[in-house]
């Protein structure tokens, strides 16, 4: 009996693994490490994609494409950076065939000014061109149309230094506000190291599934807890862009006059095809250029493609999506939340589940979905909605909390900043939907399904309410990692 038991385990344990994407060591998060091969190359890494109307600027959106999971602070000497090789991509479909139709893509440039000294930078570094800055990065930007080889440059800029601690980068955020560039047509742009704003409990997540609060209802039962920020005191590097609407949208008109206001986006990294290590330990690549990382909405390359599948769909165009639809209609992870939680919650459906499938692969029929029929995992977002409160400050359960009468609409409809995805999509799968959804679309809304989450409701760091919104990163002097395990002992 105790043998069948154990084995029940270790096979929910591999199911969960299959889900989430585990690799055998390593923590994870949305998008974090997500699919075997990416894991293994962090500079190219897509992490989070965020997408809204900017709130502060209403005739702009905002689009956060993060890049490299789940940075130490104290990461010397050789501190993380974009990667030289790597082409960074963000790409929006505006006529709704899951298709691209304007593109931004990145590549960045990096400068050793002093190759006889081990350090980063010298003291008092106040600029992203301060000549104590020994390792200086800059980039440049191409616009492309459809899906060209060829696109057209429209500007530039510097990427600001780490976060390295008070005596090398003092006055940081000051330091890094001098990196924001704008480009051709009033496109802002900033290029550099960022808080992580993911906010999710990851121990509990990656420990058989175990949200702390709902511990008691587990199948291996805990008392309740408080969720844990597993991301918190990481960073990350962003691609941020605040780009007016009329630049994005297919006939060139603002939000309250277009008449196609449905835009979907989705975040790339790309790598040529052959690698070459010399004897000499530099390295040369060559070759066509070939996708090795995508993301649109969160969590889908978690917890709906399966582990055999995940190095094949980020390879793969969201236009080709349809072929993954088998995958959001069968539910694996509606089964785990059955077996996990099966005597606490109602049943949940692991099948015909058109629900996942319209909310994730096409969008929500009067608020984001352009009705061309398109399967496609972007991050869309309906441009002529407004954005009524300042970033950081909306409701974060959003639509699953809203009621029909109210404008304030967050993911699934893009997704802001402070959008508690982990939470809305748990109560996604588990059939908990409420508010705006269930209330005008008539989607489930099972008690206490509707309940269901991690317990980790906001970031560690408020965001600002002007650009670039992302809290500044996380000083290795100041590592919060390291100074609250000091502060235990």
């Amino acid at each position: 009996m105790r043998r069948k038991l154990l084995l029940s385990i270790f096979g929910l344990v591999g199911a969960i693994a299959l889900l989430f994407g585990m690799a055998p060591s390593g923590t994870r998060a949305s998008s974090h490490r997500e699919a075997p091969l990416i894991s293994q190359d962090p500079q190219a890494d897509n992490t989070d994609l965020y997408f809204f109307r900017s709130p502060d600027k209403p005739d702009t959106v905002t689009i956060v494409a993060n890049y490299i999971p789940l940075e130490e602070p104290n990461g010397g000497p050789n501190f993380v950076s974009f990667g030289d090789d790597v082409r960074y991509e963000i790409k929006i479909d505006n006529t709704g065939d899951g298709s691209e139709d304007v593109s931004y893509r990145f590549r960045f440039t990096t400068k050793n000014l002093a190759p006889n000294s081990f350090l980063y930078a010298g003291p008092q570094v106040m600029s992203p061109t301060d000549p104590n800055l020994f390792v200086q990065q800059s980039y440049t930007v191409e616009r492309v149309k459809d899906d060209d080889s060829d696109g057209t440059k429209i500007g530039g800029g510097n990427v600001p230094p780490v976060n390295v601690g008070p005596r090398t980068t003092p006055n940081y955020e000051a330091n890094a506000r001098k990196a924001i560039a704008t480009l051709d047509g009033g496109i802002k742009v900033f290029a550099g190291q960022r808080d992580d704003p993911f906010f999710v409990d990851l121990g509990a997540i990656f420990d058989l599934g175990g949200l702390r609060p709902f511990n008691p209802a587990h199948l291996i039962p805990l008392p309740a807890a408080k969720g844990i920020d597993g991301v918190s005191g990481y960073n990350t590097h962003s691609i941020i862009m605040q780009i007016p609407i009329k630049l994005l949208t297919v006939d060139r008109k603002g939000a309250s006059d277009t008449k196609q206001p449905v835009l979907g986006v989705y975040a790339s990294a790309s790598r040529q095809s052959t690698r070459v290590i010399r004897s000499d330990g530099t390295v040369r690549n060559s070759g066509d250029w070939r996708q090795v990382s995508r993301l649109g909405n969160p969590l889908i390359n978690e917890v709906i493609i399966p582990r055999g599948m995940k190095d094949y769909w980020n390879a793969t165009d969201p236009q080709n999506d349809k072929q993954f639809e088998k995958f959001y209609l069968n539910s694996e992870l509606a089964g785990i939340v059955n077996l996990l939680y099966g005597s606490a919650l109602k049943p949940v459906d692991t099948t015909k589940r058109g629900d996942l499938s319209l909310i994730l692969l096409q969008g929500v029929p009067g608020v984001n979905n352009p009705g061309k029929g398109a399967k496609a995992d972007l991050l869309r977002l309906n441009v002529s909605l407004p954005a009524n409160v300042p970033v950081g400050q909306g409701n974060p359960l959003t639509v699953i909390n809203d009621d029909a009468a109210k404008v304030e609409l967050g993911f699934p409809n893009g997704r802001r900043l402070e959008d508690d995805v982990v939470d809305i999509e748990l109560r996604a799968v588990a059939q908990g939907y409420g508010g705006f959804l269930a209330g005008a679309f008539g989607l489930p809304n099972k008690s206490p399904n509707n309940l269901v989450g991690d317990g980790v409701d906001q970031n560690d760091l408020p965001f600002t309410t002007s650009f670039p919104y992302l809290a500044s990163p996380r000083g290795g002097y100041e590592s919060a990692l390291h100074t609250s395990l000091s502060n235990a002992k």
